[in-house]
This record gives C-alpha cells, sequence and structure tokens, in this order.
C-alpha cells in the first residue's frame, strides 16, 4: 500500500491525546531558538529502517542518512553515495560511496554495510520492502564501492535509495533487531534521546556532534504526536510548536487567518475512488469501460471540493501528479459533470436500470459529507451506493486480503516518480489486486521501463492518457496541504513527500 492510507489506517483508532504543556521543549517558539518542534499526526510503530516508510521518514532521516539525498525538487544529490552509474541496459547500478563516515561504536560504513542493509531491508518484511523485489544481489568490489544486480531494469531505483530503502543502520546492531525498534544506530545528523523520548508521544533528537556532513541549523529537534489538528494549530500560535503539516481545510484556513503564522502551500495527496475489479469478479459491471466513465461522468468534482474542502486542492481525473512526466494538465479536466452522458453510457452497456457498488468506508477518509455526496450523485444515474462501515484494522483485512470489495475511497499520495507511480497503481500488486491489464498497458510499460528518457516521458503520458480513457480510476481532486510555522521557522515543501524532510527546516530570516 501507499504511504497515505498506510498512515490514514493505522491512525484510526488512535485515542491518546498529547497535552500542549507537554511537548514543549526549552526555548521553543523564538526566533533563532536552538530546538525545533515538529507535530505530527502520524508516527512510526517503529524506528527500525527495515520497517521504515516514507510518511514517517522524518523520524528516521534524523538519525540515519540515505545512500542518495533526494532535494526540495525531486532531484538527487550525493549523501553517503557519492557518485552512481548504470550499465548499458541498467541493470546495474554501481555506487561509489564515502570513505570517512563511521558508526557510533566507530564501525567503518562502507560496502559491507550497504550490502547488509539492503538485503535486510528487501527480506524484512515491510510495508516497501517490495521495493527491491528487482534487486537479485549486492556485489561488493571493495570498501567504497558497490554493484546493485537488478534483475530488470527499475526507473525508480534512485528514489527508493532517497527513501525508506536507502537507510543506512550499523549492521553491528543486526543480532540485537528489536532494539533498533526504539534505539537506532546510524550516521546522520542527530542521535535519539532515550531519556526524554517517550515512544508514541515525543521523541527528542540532539545533535551528533561527529556528524561527517553539514550540521543541520537545529541542536535539538522534537516530533511530538498529535490526535487532532485543532491542538496543533493552538500550539503553533502558543509557539510551543514550531512547525506542521495541516491537511484539513478549516485547521488551513485558520492557520491562514493568524498574522504570527506562516504558511506553504503544496498539492500531494489525491482522493479518490480506485476500482480495483476491472474485469468485474465481483461487480460484473465495472467490466465495461464504458460504466467506469459513467462513474467518472457522474461526480460533481467542483461541488466536492468546494463544500468538502472548501476550495482547498484542485480537481482531477487523473492519478499521475504534478511532479511526474506522465503529468498532462487538459486530463484534470476530462470527465465534466454529465449525469445524461453517464446514464447514456450506462444504457449501451446493458445497464440501463443501473447496478449496486457496494464500498468499504473508514470514517476518517470519507467523512459523512463525502458519502453522502457521491451517494447522491450515483443515484442520479441510477447506481445504488452501498457503504460498508469499517474500521482501520478490519479494512486492512477485508479490502486488501479478503479482496471483498470492488474498489475503495482512498487519499493516494502522489510520488514524484512515474515508475513509483506505475508500481503502486498499474502494475499487479495491492491497488491493482486482481491483476487488470490490456495491450495498451502491456505495450507502454516496458517503454517507460526501459526506454531513453524522452521515450520514457511519452509512454507515461500515453499511459496515463489510456488509464483516464478506460476509466481505470475515479480520482476526485488533489488536495492542498498547508506547511505552517509559528513565524521563527521557514519551511520548504518535499516533493514526493507529504511531511517535508528533515533537512527542509530552517530558521526565519
Amino acid at each position: 500500500m501507499t504511504r497515505t492510507i498506510r498512515t490514514t489506517v493505522a491512525a484510526v483508532g488512535v485515542a491518546a491525546s498529547l497535552a500542549l504543556s507537554g511537548c514543549a521543549e526549552s526555548g521553543a517558539g523564538k526566533a533563532g531558538s536552538s530546538t525545533l518542534n515538529i507535530a505530527t499526526l502520524t508516527f512510526p510503530q517503529s524506528l527500525d529502517p527495515a520497517h521504515a516508510v516514507g510518511s514517517a521518514l522524518p523520524f528516521f532521516q534524523a538519525t540515519y542518512d540515505t545512500l542518495v539525498k533526494r532535494e526540495p525538487d525531486g532531484t538527487f544529490t550525493p549523501m553517503l553515495a557519492t557518485a552512481w552509474k548504470y550499465n548499458g541496459d541498467r541493470t546495474e547500478l554501481g555506487l561509489t560511496l564515502r570513505d570517512d563516515v563511521k558508526f557510533a561504536d566507530g564501525t567503518a560504513f562502507d560496502a559491507a554495510a550497504v550490502k547488509a542493509n539492503m538485503e535486510r531491508f528487501k527480506k524484512g518484511g515491510g510495508a516497501d520492502a517490495k521495493w527491491l523485489n528487482d534487486l537479485k544481489s549486492v556485489k561488493v568490489t571493495d570498501a567504497t564501492h558497490v554493484t546493485l544486480d537488478l534483475a530488470q531494469p527499475n526507473p525508480a531505483m534512485l528514489f527508493y535509495l532517497s527513501d525508506a530503502a536507502g537507510l543506512m543502520a550499523n549492521p553491528a546492531a543486526f543480532p540485537q533487531a528489536d532494539a533498533l525498534k526504539t534505539t537506532p544506530d546510524g550516521t546522520g545528523p542527530y542521535r535519539l534521546v532515550k531519556s526524554r523520548t517517550t515512544i508514541g508521544t515525543k521523541w527528542v533528537y540532539e545533535r551528533n556532534a561527529d556528524y561527517w556532513g553539514e550540521q543541520l541549523p537545529y541542536k535539538n529537534v522534537t516530533i511530538s504526536f498529535f490526535d487532532n489538528e485543532t491542538a496543533i494549530v493552538n500550539g503553533l500560535r502558543t509557539g510551543q510548536v514550531n512547525a506542521a503539516l495541516l491537511q484539513n481545510a478549516d485547521q488551513q484556513i485558520s492557520a491562514e487567518s493568524d498574522p504570527r503564522l506562516k504558511a506553504a502551500k503544496q498539492e500531494f495527496d489525491f482522493q479518490g475512488l480506485l476500482l480495483f475489479d476491472r474485469g468485474g469478479q465481483i461487480t460484473p459491471a465495472l467490466k465495461d469501460a464504458r460504466v467506469r466513465q459513467a462513474l467518472n461522468h457522474a461526480i460533481d468534482r467542483e461541488s466536492m471540493l468546494a463544500a468538502i474542502r472548501q476550495g482547498r486542492g484542485q480537481v482531477t481525473t487523473q492519478v499521475f501528479g504534478t511532479d511526474t512526466k506522465g503529468y498532462d494538465k487538459k486530463l484534470d479536466t476530462r470527465y465534466a459533470k454529465d449525469p445524461a452522458k453517464a446514464k447514456a453510457l450506462l444504457k449501451e452497456a446493458g445497464y440501463a436500470k443501473g447496478f449496486t457498488l457496494k464500498l468499504p468506508r473508514i470514517s476518517a477518509i470519507v467523512n459523512d459529507a463525502l458519502a453522502a455526496s457521491l451517494t447522491t450523485d450515483l443515484k442520479a444515474i441510477g447506481v445504488t451506493l452501498v457503504w460498508d462501515d469499517l474500521d482501520g484494522g478490519s479494512a486492512i483485512q477485508k479490502v486488501f486480503k479478503d479482496r471483498a470489495y470492488s474498489g475503495m475511497v482512498m487519499n493516494m499520495g502522489q510520488s514524484s516518480s512515474d515508475w513509483v507511480v506505475v508500481n503502486e497503481l498499474v502494475t499487479p500488486g495491492a491497488f491493482n489486486m486482481f491483476g487488470t491489464t490490456d495491450p495498451t498497458v502491456q505495450r507502454l510499460l516496458p517503454q517507460i521501463q526501459n526506454g531513453t528518457d524522452q521515450a520514457a516521458q511519452g509512454a507515461a503520458r500515453a499511459l496515463n492518457e489510456h488509464l483516464v480513457t478506460e476509466g481505470w480510476f475515479v480520482p476526485f481532486y488533489r488536495m492542498t496541504y498547508l506547511h505552517v510555522s509559528d513565524g521563527t521557522v521557514t519551511i520548504t515543501p518535499q516533493s514526493g513527500m507529504a511531511v517535508p524532510s528533515i533537512y527542509n527546516y530552517a530558521p526565519a530570516k
């Protein structure tokens, strides 16, 4: 599953609320403070990088370096790897490593450490372990040179090495794997202060005095968990929180109305109906592209965006995000609301009397207003929408393991990598659980995977248009998030991530 749905489901049922009086560190809220206090609505269940997920990456970036660094604009720059190069058919990726990096116990970071980490990540059973499915072996040439042997070209490999799969831990800690869940052991810019950390509530990091790279501007970083955004906004106003991401439109408006707070906007997640059952195994009607097109024409995206998110976002009918090469602006408005056309398409497909569509509903994702809007829009074309209310735990089982539903309304993160989008949504997997494909998809995927940059871009755009035309999905809109600070911090949004990297915070000038 993608990071957004994982974190949303993980947050369901979390009842512990962090009192504001307990989250502030000394000196917080003052310009030039030595401490950065970040508020979050999600947190990792483990600090072991073998189980890291992108939605919680800052927790790991504080104590672990990645092989490759992903800059705010999505480009890649050296980190623990100083250089990289593919062979001719891009089935081997050679990395040149730094020779001046040590773990806390003095153990040198080297090619053997890379091999141990990547093999462990692949076999570790983490949510993103599949990212290394194409990794056949890791060949160590010498201490500073390693080659990743791939079963097939993977255009997203550098992206993965800048994310969870690229986090490097001390192999000496692997025999005590349980210890890594609460005691990170990496080469990163900070160390976790266990005496001041309460797992599940507050994580306190202090600067690593022996860090090999350029020190980040804050001596201490605290990440505190909140279970609601109202409390976060209150913390920002009092200076007990310095920086946070706000997703709720009402709280965004509240934050923007306060002149003391500074904000930066970012479009990241899209919300929409992911159709799994395009083969009609559960809902036979969905096998016909005309039915899927009818669903797209039934939705009043503009009204939904205005009423549910107060206009905070951009309507869209495509799943490729704006940072990808496959993105095509004209596809944002391919399907206008047109109930008459939707009915005509259903009639052509043999469903003049409509059909029943049963979907799971997690209230944290589908609130009452969204549920009512979709029910009304589909009823207008003769489709009866039945909601099956689930909690987070039962949703994982029934949706992704039992495959009990034809689709699900989700909030989906939009990667900056075209191949990540393809792997998550188009190739067989969690979100293409029935393995839907067709000749056009089969023709274009190898071009994206193996082609030159220009050919891959053309194929990605062609695939995107094909998916939209065939109605593989029913996206509603991309959601605008707000990165908010108390005025003492400048926050730079991160391409490919909803939350900023730990490197993207600086004292306001």
